[in-house]
């Protein structure tokens, strides 16, 4: 039996047994190790596939483990996070982007259900994992490419390259498809004037001949759409140029705090919160903005600042309250970062954070322990 034969039986099989399966074990055993298995990963076999793996991993949190790693020759190669049947897997994957960070080697990461299976890359940041997934595969709405694209993960056609051009040519397909609907159905003035120069009248192109025309080409690609794919094509809201015009995020403005004008705190330095939101949810954070650089602190109390931002230099950095040890030097050269005097982190951009999750986690964990502040105070 091929891999397509073999896929496909067990698409059937998860349809057939995907609602018995109440608890996550039971999906990683009925539905998740057998694609592994097809994939060529014989979970069977420790060199292949290891599980719960997290041992030597830096910057990740002792207590998590990444459900399984796929080794290839002797090395991982990539990352599955499984979750139960029923599980939704939007924002489900902090953890698994915690040990993709760490580990340069790893470049595919995956998420689970048993049903839907989601394939992240590095694209937008070498080394940190991105937020959207590059492919989406899910067996109950399988499409006819969904099997080839699939076998790219076999164990004997692991290239790493290769799938980040999959990776690459999944984001470029997606919005130039976004572009072409756009276009088409909105029929903008770019896309009417290249219309009325590709067609056989011969017109001088001025604006008013355009706005004339364009609820004449509208129509015409109203009724091609309808020849082509037989059903009408329902006319689309128009969206009013006023509206994308002024459209401003507000998260991308600069705020000065109204009691000092030399305080401004920036789009910079609220994505740097974000950021340690993000790695640290349910913890009680808070910010606070100075002249010369943005906390972040523990419960509100300024000596428990987990990390200082200095973005207003050439070289933005971060210090974090502990000092750095030998694991910590090891863990920002491991994420090719370089530091500066006094302990600082140069961070060009805030996403740099999250290659170094695990001095993140080491300032909180000395944040929480009282008797580091019983002796001595630390200014925020």
């Amino acid at each position: 039996m091929d891999f397509r034969e073999r896929l496909l039986k067990h698409v059937e099989h998860v349809k057939n047994v995907g609602m018995h399966c109440d608890s996550e074990e039971t999906t990683k055993q009925a539905l998740i190790l057998p694609v592994l298995d097809v994939l060529g990963f014989s979970p069977y076999d420790p060199t292949k596939v290891k599980a719960e793996y997290g041992s030597d991993v830096p910057g990740v949190k002792i207590n998590e483990r990444v459900d399984y790693a796929l080794f290839c020759g002797g090395v991982p190669v990539m990352f599955v996070e499984a979750k139960g049947y029923r599980e939704n897997l939007t924002n489900h994957a902090p953890q698994l982007a915690r040990y993709f960070n760490a580990t340069p080697e790893v470049t595919i990461a995956a998420i689970t259900n048993g049903k839907e299976w989601r394939f992240f890359t590095d694209l937008n940041d070498k080394n940190v994992m991105d937020k959207t997934p590059f492919l989406t595969v899910d067996f109950f709405n399988l499409s006819p490419s969904d099997p080839d694209q699939f076998s790219r993960f076999r164990q004997d056609k692991f290239q790493p390259e290769a799938l980040r051009t999959l990776a690459e040519e999944s984001v470029f397909l997606a919005a130039f498809k976004d572009a072409v609907k756009n276009s088409v159905l909105e029929c903008d003035v770019d896309f009417v004037r290249y219309i009325v120069a590709k067609s056989t009248i011969q017109r001088t192109l001025t604006a008013k001949f355009i706005e004339g025309v364009m609820p004449i080409v509208k129509q015409a690609v109203a009724q091609t759409m309808s020849d082509m794919v037989v059903n009408s094509l329902s006319k689309p809201v128009a969206k009013t140029e006023v509206t994308e015009e002024v459209a401003i995020d507000e998260k991308d403005l600069d705020t000065v705090d109204p009691t000092n004008s030399k305080i401004i705190t920036t789009a910079a330095e609220r994505k740097v919160f974000d950021i340690v939101q993000e790695l640290l949810p349910n913890e009680p954070l808070f910010t606070k903005d100075t002249e010369s650089y943005f906390c972040v602190l523990y419960q509100n109390k300024v000596n428990r600042w987990l990390l200082r931002y200095s973005g207003d230099k050439k070289r933005p950095s971060v210090q974090f309250i502990n000092k750095l040890t030998e694991q910590h030097l090891s863990e920002v050269k491991r994420a090719g970062l370089d530091i500066g005097p006094a302990d600082q982190i140069i961070i060009d951009k805030p996403e740099n954070l999250l290659r170094i999750p695990g001095l993140l986690f080491d300032a909180l964990a000395y944040c929480q322990n009282d008797e580091n502040f019983k002796s001595k105070k630390t200014s925020g």
